[in-house]
């Protein structure tokens, strides 16, 4: 039976972590910390969260001069409810204390 869209245990916790810092924007290096998901995991799935409209995704510049641009992330309506389902199971998958 195929796994229903946006149920891996790591979106999931990458949910949550949203959800949890909501409204509040967060940048992928602390949601890369608070789930304990490496860049080649977690990425991936903010790109497609943010494809299929569940996650906006904007820059902010860089308050280090000469250092680039970086990506923060919300939720937006649909991207909250998608994380108030089932959040037990992103419990299980994530590292601990939220940021």
């Amino acid at each position: 039976m195929p796994r229903s869209p946006n149920s891996s245990p790591h979106t999931r916790a990458v949910l949550q972590t949203l959800l949890h810092t909501h409204p509040a924007p967060i940048h992928g290096y602390d949601l890369s910390k608070a789930t304990d998901l490496k860049s080649g995991t977690l990425y991936p799935i903010l790109k497609r969260l943010h494809e299929q409209g569940h996650l906006n995704a904007e820059w902010e510049p860089s308050p280090h001069p000469g250092k680039p641009p970086r990506h923060i992330y919300t939720l937006t309506a649909s991207g909250i409810g998608l994380a108030r389902e089932k959040p037990e199971q992103a419990t299980r998958a994530m590292k601990g204390a939220l940021i």
